[in-house]
């Protein structure tokens, strides 16, 4: 069991029958957790026989490559560069992946370098300028294996230009609270970055690049996948100047963010590697896993237990709040049931922090079903962060069902005020409502289970 402190999230349940629907809850998201663990995903998809490796349509024999070089970044790829080793044992010359400090993996050939997320650090940078090395001395009878997962943008940074890495700072922590979108957070950093948005690529060119990423976008959209290091870049320095406006950061930015962008909306430095580089002739890319495959493995755990289960086919987007509210009104059609329902969803919702309080976004999301969900005594929504860590903070999601108001208001609690401030993790903490795992090793967005029991 993955979750850290699951017995006292069934002790609060208030009915036998809410009970029954928690343990549910979190069983099958600790069982999609196993399924979406890079080791077990990488060895069902790597099959390496007679020295070939083989992955989806792709073939590489290994007696055509002098050298065999590792690297990568994001929250996932500790475990999935364990998994290469043991997977290619003997075969690897050299390797570097930056991992966040907090990762506990240990490799035998592939460095683990230790660095920032969310926000980039120097540790990253060194990391970049290691893999940078690998990549630009790689031949054409090289083969550079990349591992790519989510949290890759800020543990790979490499300031474009005189870009100083505290302007990336400041403008990634901007970005962060902005409430703007993942993808529209990869558009700004793939243009102040020597290193994504397709320039890993060209500095591996012309070495065979095969890319296994494990998905945190919605869609899998490769180019916004940890920024895209080693694919062709579908956006422009105009679409980062149009980001930053949309959201009022244009002239709150550092200068030499406006400057550098400026220059290259006048075409005064070159624009991102697109489609039609021929550093990307060579490039292989294989998605090992993605949050439809945590939801089939949510949908197949809760049908074992002959719950009917709804998976929605639309991935969830938008404001945290927003979603809340909506998910609260599904679950509250689904209480009319005459039998025990599911509704599973993924997806990732967005935050705009306006106040000084604490949490994330799947933390704000319950808080803002609390209300809706209110005295409704056979329903149930959780939403919780597949890698582990909701916001900077040390839970990865939290529980709601009808009862949960009562409780916050017995504790003079008022979810609205919590909301207000942006304040999720306080609130839910005091009810003992937050789910915790710690780091899980993977990231594949998040996961919304709503549960009714059958009406009486």
């Amino acid at each position: 069991m993955r979750i850290k402190n699951f017995e006292q999230l069934l002790s609060n349940a208030v009915t036998p029958s809410l009970w029954r629907l928690r343990k549910l809850a979190l069983n099958s998201f600790d069982y999609a957790l196993g399924a979406i663990s890079p080791q077990i995903l990488l060895k069902s998809r790597l099959r390496f026989a007679d020295n070939c490796l083989r992955i989806d349509q792709h073939s590489f024999d290994f007696d055509q490559f002098k050298n065999i070089y590792v690297i990568g970044g994001g929250k996932a790829t500790g475990d999935m560069t364990l998994a290469v080793e043991q997977i290619l044992d003997g075969c690897l010359t050299r390797g570097c992946v930056n991992i966040p400090h907090e990762m506990r993996c240990s490799t035998n050939v592939v460095l683990l370098n230790r660095a920032g997320h969310p926000v980039p650090d120097e540790a990253g940078v060194c990391g970049v300028r290691q893999m940078v090395e690998l990549a630009e001395q790689a031949g054409c009878d090289d083969l550079v294996i990349c591992l790519l997962s989510g949290g890759g943008s800020s543990l790979m940074p490499l300031p474009r230009g005189t870009l100083s890495l505290a302007d990336k700072k400041e403008l990634t922590a901007m970005l962060l609270k902005s409430g703007a979108s993942i993808n529209e957070i990869n558009t700004v950093r793939k243009h102040i970055s020597d290193f994504k948005g397709g320039w890993l690529a060209r500095r591996a060119y012309p070495a065979t690049v095969l890319n296994l990423i494990l998905s945190d976008v919605i869609g899998d959209p490769l180019d916004f996948i940890a920024s895209g290091p080693t694919v062709p870049d579908s956006t422009t320095f105009a679409d980062a100047v149009e980001v930053l406006q949309r959201y009022h950061l244009w002239g709150e930015a550092p200068d030499a963010v406006i400057q550098l962008l400026t220059a290259g909306c006048r075409s005064a430095i070159e624009e991102t590697p697109k489609a039609h580089d021929p550093a990307f002739e060579r490039v292989f890319n294989c998605i090992v896993g993605n949050n439809r495959s945590a939801l089939s493995a949510v949908g197949a755990s809760l049908s074992a237990n002959g719950i009917k289960t709804v998976l929605l086919p639309t991935a969830m987007s938008g404001d945290a709040a927003e979603l809340g509210r909506y998910l609260a009104g599904r679950a509250l059609e689904i209480s009319r049931s005459d039998e025990t329902v599911a509704i599973i969803a993924g997806g990732e919702a967005t935050v705009r922090v306006r106040g000084g309080g604490r949490g994330g976004r799947n933390q704000e999301l319950a808080l803002a079903a609390v209300e809706r969900l209110s005295g409704i005594d056979n329903v149930l929504l959780a939403a919780l962060a597949t890698d582990g860590i909701d916001g900077p903070t040390d839970a990865c999601g939290a529980i709601v069902d009808g009862y949960t108001l009562a409780a916050a208001q017995r504790r003079g609690l008022d979810p609205e005020q919590f909301l207000q401030n942006n304040d999720a993790y306080n609130f839910f903490n005091a009810l003992g409502e937050l789910v915790v795992t710690g780091y899980t090793g993977s990231n594949v967005n998040d996961i919304y289970i709503l549960l009714a029991a059958a009406s009486d």
